[in-house]
């Protein structure tokens, strides 16, 4: 057991080494976005709403804001980056022909995706604190978080990868799943806006939906029993994700 842990984290130590060789293009961009959405959201189009449920505007969408970025930052790298590591550069191949095995090369991979949200999570904090939209201690708690929701996206991504024909065609679960939970999860509004059939389907079926929830309960010193529920449903789909990623991968990288 713990050399497959070892096997593991030597591929989760090979992807940080090579995000660490591009760090300001890993870096920058990530962080500037969502801090571009908070001021123009947030400080920008906030002027004009006085409270969503008592809370400022700017106070509201923040932790929506690590929920995305952590969405983003996991699911991306677990689709395009894990495609071109495994289809061009034909790096899966070359760690498979050592002792590592295929599901322990895909389990190292959601690990590092998941990573990257905790690393997106941990440079967003600060900026928030800065800014007045998040409350400490408490707000610590996103950090943390972040690794399970960061490992949910990674397992979701890794799916697509495992069974998609090219490149091109990640283009569908990015603009078809990742671009209506940004939107309808209850990131720039509260559910409780949308028509009840949109509102069940969020919390059936979007992941965003429950990351938001919790993040926004966390950062607000709110969490309740409630908030127990949207655990359960991320945990339990994290696991069916990740173990379903693995068997397609495995299918996919036999030799």
């Amino acid at each position: 057991m713990l050399e497959r842990i070892r096997r593991v984290g030597s591929v989760w130590q090979r992807d940080l080494e090579a995000f660490l060789r591009t760090y300001r293009v890993n870096f920058i961009p990530p962080f500037i976005e969502p801090l571009l959405y908070l001021l123009a959201l947030g400080f920008g189009l906030g002027t004009y709403i006085e409270a969503v449920d008592g809370v400022p505007y700017p106070v509201f969408i923040a932790p929506a804001l690590v929920s995305i970025s952590v969405m983003n930052s996991a699911f991306y790298e677990c689709t395009y980056s894990s495609f071109v590591r495994m289809y061009y550069q034909k790096t899966f191949d070359a760690i498979i022909a050592t002792p590592v095995s295929i599901g322990e090369v895909i389990a190292g991979e959601m690990i590092w995706g998941a990573t990257r949200g905790v690393i997106y999570a941990g440079l967003m904090l600060p900026v928030l604190i800065l800014f007045g939209v998040a409350t400490m201690p408490s707000s610590l708690l996103l950090i943390p978080f972040a690794f399970l929701a960061g490992l949910l996206f990674a397992g979701i991504a890794m799916c697509f990868t495992a069974i998609t024909p090219s490149i091109e065609t990640l283009n569908y679960p990015s603009f078809l799943f990742i671009t209506p939970m940004f939107l309808f999860s209850g990131t720039f509004f509260p559910l409780d806006l949308l028509p009840e059939v949109v509102r069940y389907f969020a919390l059936a079926v979007l992941p965003l939906t429950h990351v938001v929830e919790i993040n926004r309960a966390i950062t607000l010193e709110a969490v309740s029993a409630a908030n127990l529920l949207n655990l359960a449903w991320i945990a339990v789909a994290t696991a069916v994700f990740c173990s379903l990623a693995i068997r397609l991968m495995k299918r996919r990288l036999v030799v």
